[in-house]
């Protein structure tokens, strides 16, 4: 009688996790649909205990004890306003979204999340500003043909270029040369050296490869304090030489303005 009963018990438990469980909290391998969190256990749905920390994928808003939420400063009107300025013949005008933003934040918990609240919002005004003006507000998805090369640097021989491929700028930041596209493939988990071009395709992993870049070689400086003009440095030395003032100009242009739109003074050392 008692095994019958156990037997009972077994099978009433499994009916009730087969059946009665609701839709969002069915167990997922961050297979959620586009609109959902996949939450640090596994999980898709909605609102904090999904989206917040720990979210794996989808539309990932974390806070953290400085009360700074990416989200809530990259609003659709704020990355809508930068896209709307680009022509409608754009090739990026239907391939950049602010969702595929907040979708490839999960792997980089720190990005405008680090120092206080000034810090995080000087360091997303600092990222937008830089995509701006790579990108020429959110249009280029590609580096413009006339000034692509293969961008493959040989003494790297642990991101060996694959025959017939081109390492050119691509992404919001535009992502140049094997070594990045290699250490970012390694990273996002992608075929960055054999298939670089998925940077142009894939809008998640293009904003990954663009965090990736950002998280490796500029979060340090700005969150250091060592000024705008630093990160400037890191992701185009050359138009600090003298000769591209204009090009300098513009990267600090955005990026006061975007300062402005988030209630926080830009800090010195905005020129390289």
């Amino acid at each position: 009688m008692a095994t019958l009963k156990t037997t009972a018990l077994t099978f009433l438990v499994a009916a009730i996790l087969a059946g009665l469980l609701p839709e969002s909290t069915v167990g997922q391998n961050c297979g959620c649909a586009p609109d959902k969190c996949c939450s640090k256990h596994g999980y898709c749905g909605l609102g904090d205990d999904y989206c917040g920390s720990g979210c794996q994928e989808g539309p990932c808003t974390p806070v953290t004890s400085n009360g700074v939420s990416v989200g809530d400063l990259v609003t659709p009107d704020f990355f809508n306003g930068i896209i709307g300025q680009a022509a409608a013949n754009c090739e990026g005008k239907n391939f950049y979204t602010r969702d595929a933003f907040l979708n490839a934040l999960a792997p980089y918990p720190g990005f405008g999340q680090t120092g206080t609240p000034d810090d995080s919002k000087r360091e997303i005004a600092a990222f937008f500003a830089h995509a701006t003006h790579e990108t020429g507000y959110f249009c280029f998805i590609n580096e413009k043909e006339e000034t692509r090369k293969d961008y493959c640097d040989p003494s790297y021989t642990q991101y060996p270029c694959a025959p017939g491929k081109q390492y050119f700028g691509r992404g919001p930041l535009q992502l140049s040369w094997n070594y990045n596209y290699g250490g970012a493939g390694k990273s996002i988990k992608f075929d960055g050296l054999g298939s670089p071009e998925t940077v142009a395709t894939d809008v998640v992993v293009s904003f990954k490869a663009a965090l990736w870049f950002w998280m490796e070689n500029v979060h340090s400086i700005i969150t250091s304090g060592q000024g705008f003009g630093a990160t400037i440095k890191k992701i185009n030395s050359g138009e600090c030489s003298g000769g591209a003032s204009d090009k300098v100009q513009s990267r600090i242009g955005f990026y006061t303005g975007y300062c402005n739109q988030f209630g926080v003074s830009p800090g010195d050392n905005l020129s390289c």
